[in-house]
């Protein structure tokens, strides 16, 4: 590729590349993914309730195929991600810490599924970010505890599912509390998974799924998050108790899912002639460093322009007294782009599907093989920003952030790598 083509190829890919993320966001669009999953209305009262990024988006996909069918309930959803309703009321609060309005709503929400009968339906709507939202603080907890907790587990570099079994044992309505509420009513849970592996008792916390994390030892997680943690917290965190035993009429289905986001990012690359090689949805582990693992990947001799996928939700350590701004998809970029050092043929993408990637208020970032030679020439150092966790103001400084605003779903992470074989065009 000569130099003047360079421009051209560059922004081919990354239009290639943007065109992947917004086809796996669209994958988990609550308003075409609602209603192919909605029960049988019932013949008594219908309750909508529901936490989440995607759940207010989720109400009005309720409302908009159940016109005729009287509904009721309330939703919460973190500030920005709200959709007009008119049946079902829709609430606000904070993510990813609770504040007094994600315990206002979480009462709010438990008033409005107790005292119902068995012809009854409780559809409950949820989705990534449901935790921070519907936060009802368990029996000998306050909500600044639940602040606290919920501080340290961010910094912490404990995986998601670690982190929602904390949440779920400091909770009075998470880890199926909310379907023990609703009892002897029926229970439809709509989820869009945002969890690696789909663990629907992890997707904001699992307030209608069983508790399988109730007896789980967290010993070890008390020790980690350290002296720091509210003694009351740290005293429920050690109890050992066994899970609520939910009723008998409770189903769960998941409409959108990682794999599926990836699978239409899929489709779009196979549309453009590109080779796709869909690595998993349910990658982990330390952002910096799976950066550094996929720049080794593009090694691989390909004989076409392929792309790789992946999904899944890596984690950024804090040190003490970081004040970067940036998350982990921004992180992961830019170790990558560290790690290829300006390689020709290979862009990126990595953001979060719900338009949000950590302290940066954007959703990810791009980078391509002019990456370091344009940081260079501003005088910016690269290892520099990646060792203060400021990604966020690496890709700022270039103009490269994704920036979408809420996308009113999650499906997790998303991650596209376009690498081109030697002399290969777009």
């Amino acid at each position: 590729m000569t130099d003047q083509q360079f421009p051209r190829h560059d922004a081919r890919a990354r239009a290639l590349l943007r065109a992947m993320f917004d086809a796996a966001v669209a994958s988990a669009d609550p308003g075409k993914v609602v209603a192919p999953h909605l029960p049988r209305p019932p013949t008594g009262r219908c309750v909508v309730v529901g936490a989440g990024k995607a759940a207010a988006a989720m109400a009005a996909a309720v409302e908009a195929a159940w016109p005729d069918v009287p509904l009721s309930g309330v939703v919460v959803t973190p500030y920005g991600y709200g959709v007009e309703t008119r049946r079902i009321q829709v609430r606000s609060a904070a993510h990813p810490v609770p504040d007094a309005n994600s315990e206002a709503a979480a009462r709010e929400i438990l008033a409005a599924v107790r005292g119902l009968r068995e012809e009854d339906l409780v559809l409950v709507l949820i989705s990534g970010g449901g935790s921070s939202v519907m936060a009802s603080p368990a029996e000998g907890i306050t909500l600044a505890d639940k602040q606290a907790v919920n501080r340290l587990l961010l910094t912490s570099g404990l995986d998601i599912r670690t982190m929602n079994a904390v949440r779920r044992r400091l909770s009075a309505i998470k880890g199926g509390k909310l379907a023990v509420a609703a009892a002897p009513a029926q229970v439809v849970t709509l989820g869009i998974s945002d969890i690696p592996g789909d663990d629907v008792a992890a997707i904001a916390s699992g307030p209608s799924v069983p508790d399988v994390t109730a007896s789980l030892d967290l010993a070890e997680v008390v020790r980690v998050l350290g002296p720091a943690l509210p003694a009351a917290a740290a005293r429920r965190l050690l109890a050992v108790e066994p899970p609520a035993p939910l009723p008998a009429r409770v189903d769960f289905r998941l409409v959108g899912t990682p794999a599926a986001a990836l699978a239409a990012a899929a489709a779009v690359a196979r549309a453009e002639g590109i080779e796709p090689v869909i690595l998993g949805d349910d990658l982990e582990g330390e952002s910096h460093e799976l950066g550094t693992d996929m720049a080794r990947l593009t090694l691989q001799p390909i004989d076409r322009p392929t792309v790789y996928l992946s999904g899944g939700e890596t984690t950024v350590t804090l040190a003490g007294g970081s004040t970067g701004v940036g998350g982990r998809n921004t992180e992961l970029l830019l170790s990558l782009a560290i790690a290829l050092n300006g390689r020709a043929g290979v862009w990126s993408l990595a953001a979060d599907t719900d338009g949000e990637d950590g302290a940066s208020r954007a959703a990810g970032a791009v980078a391509g093989p002019d990456t370091i030679a344009r940081a260079t020439a501003k005088a910016l150092d690269p290892a520099g920003f990646l060792r203060e966790h400021d990604s966020g103001s690496f890709f700022a400084a270039l103009g490269d952030l994704l920036v979408t605003g809420p996308t009113r779903t999650n499906v997790n992470d998303f991650r596209a790598i376009l690498v081109l074989p030697q002399g290969a065009t777009l």
